[in-house]
């Protein structure tokens, strides 16, 4: 006579978040929309516009809380991807507010907050969040890493389009002569170009479930404020 003995694997809290959203997606989507939504008005209105502006880090790290809690693969290369990618976004970010290279002359504003060096510490979270979540969306639909990587530069430089006259009008940063240069969409592209490599080579999960839906409300907040401001 043997005696089976069943054990069960504790989950760690990336895990036990994942599950949780999993069995609540919809809610979750529902509250990430209602956000942006809240975002948006708040951003529309003069009269409360400073309190949202205080609020933009907080959102931000929002959309990279609910990001990394529906990823699926806490592996090595994941935390080196994460790491990559923020550092080099900022860095880049660094260079380019002291030397005007990669993107040109700016410099930033209080809006996104704590800042090192004059830049802010979220604008490499920002970076992070852009090259995820294009990256995601492409990978269902391009096997090439390097076809992958261009089109995945090219559609954060759309995206960038969007951003930038909203940044503005915000205080996000401000651009010397109050022109935005070809360089800085030449320097997102090669930028995320480069971050988007990282995120292809390195072995990891790739698949999200809220990537796609992230996107749509991260890239529809930047639209409709462009014909609000």
């Amino acid at each position: 006579m043997s005696i089976k003995l069943k054990t069960t694997a504790k989950k760690g809290l990336p895990e036990k978040i994942q599950d949780w959203g999993t069995r609540h997606i919809t809610l979750v989507k529902l509250i990430v929309s209602i956000l942006y939504l809240v975002g948006i008005s708040g951003m529309a209105m003069p009269e409360i516009r400073p309190y949202f502006q205080l609020l933009t880090p907080f959102h931000l790290l929002m959309t990279a809380g609910v990001m990394l809690a529906f990823h699926k693969n806490w592996n090595i290369p994941f935390l080196i991807f994460v790491a990559l990618a923020w550092t080099l976004g900022y860095s880049s970010e660094v260079l380019g507010v002291h030397t005007g290279f990669p993107f040109g002359n700016y410099a930033y504003g209080p809006v996104l907050g704590i800042q090192l060096m004059e830049v802010p510490l979220m604008i490499g979270v920002n970076w992070l969040i852009l090259v995820y979540l294009s990256g995601a969306f492409l990978k269902k639909l391009i096997r090439q890493d390097w076809l992958a990587s261009i089109m995945g530069a090219l559609m954060m430089v759309l995206i960038d389009f969007a951003i930038e006259p909203v940044a503005i009008a915000l205080d996000f940063w401000s651009w010397e002569g109050n022109e935005i240069p070809l360089s800085n969409y030449l320097g997102w592209l090669g930028v995320a170009f480069i971050i988007h490599m990282i995120y292809r080579k390195l072995q990891f999960q790739k698949e999200n479930q809220i990537a796609s839906f992230l996107l749509l409300n991260l890239v529809a907040f930047f639209v409709i404020l462009n014909f609000i401001l």
